[in-house]
């Protein structure tokens, strides 16, 4: 399910974390660790992390949890170069916030990959989790289906209770949208609860949460107008929430 996990770092806390939060699931699936570094080529006159030097101290602490490590070094868009190297991995994980947007509670650089990324991207909290615990943000559309199946592998593999949680003013439609996912996780075989909450999803969510204890949050991109990608609901769901989000296009 893991095998290859693309880091990005930049030298900001919140990249640090997002390689503790890889090493924890890389030695879960004993996968191999790819840590990026993207020197921003509009930082003229800011200084950068040196990229040698990050790319080292990550190899050594991915090298001392006993994981496999390649790095890579690259020059542009932090965004758009991390979406390029994803292609080649399972999952892609960074942290809320970077450098370049440090007094932000989701960085640019989160806001736009976790649009264009074709692969998940795992935005990653304040410290690290087991992530033993799953709920995900289900709103019945494909890409939602998508993340439900993806969380349904994960549970099989970790042995976890799945919490499906669903915002919406109207019970009756809420109770049908919540019923094709009650149908595909019984046909997985996978233990489960649902929960139809009022509000907004990341006011559902950030509730869900707080009551049940849940270490991990998925959630489905949807591809708007004109095929622009855009993402349903995940940036409220991230402001409302301080654990990892999985977001799958």
């Amino acid at each position: 399910m893991f095998t290859r996990l693309l880091i990005g770092l930049d030298g900001s806390p919140s990249a640090n974390e997002a390689l503790e939060q890889a090493i924890a699931l890389g030695s879960r699936f004993k996968a191999k660790l790819v840590v990026a570094h993207v020197k921003e080529t509009h930082w003229k006159g800011r200084r950068s992390s040196d990229s040698g030097e990050l790319l080292q101290r990550a190899q050594e602490r991915v090298k001392d949890a006993g994981l496999e490590v390649e790095t890579v070094g690259r020059q542009g868009s932090p965004d758009t170069e991390l979406a390029a190297l994803a292609r080649d991995v399972d999952t892609v994980l960074v942290g809320r916030r970077g450098r370049s947007s440090p007094g932000d509670a989701i960085g640019k650089t989160v806001s736009s990959l976790i649009r264009i990324a074709e692969r998940s991207v795992i935005v990653c909290a304040s410290k690290p989790s087991p992530m033993q615990s799953c709920a995900i943000a289900y709103d019945g559309r494909e890409t939602s289906q998508h993340a439900l199946e993806f969380v349904a592998r994960f549970a099989s593999v970790t042995h976890s209770t799945v919490h499906v949680i669903h915002a919406t003013i109207d019970p009756a439609i809420g109770t049908m949208v919540i019923g094709e996912a009650e149908a595909m996780l019984s046909l997985q075989g996978v233990a489960f609860v649902t929960h139809i909450e009022h509000g907004t999803p990341g006011e559902a969510v950030a509730r869900v949460i707080a009551a049940t204890k849940c270490d991990a949050l998925f959630a489905g991109a949807h591809v708007g107008k004109h095929n622009a990608v855009t993402v349903s609901h995940a940036e409220e769901i991230l402001l409302h929430t301080d654990i990892p989000v999985v977001i799958q296009p």
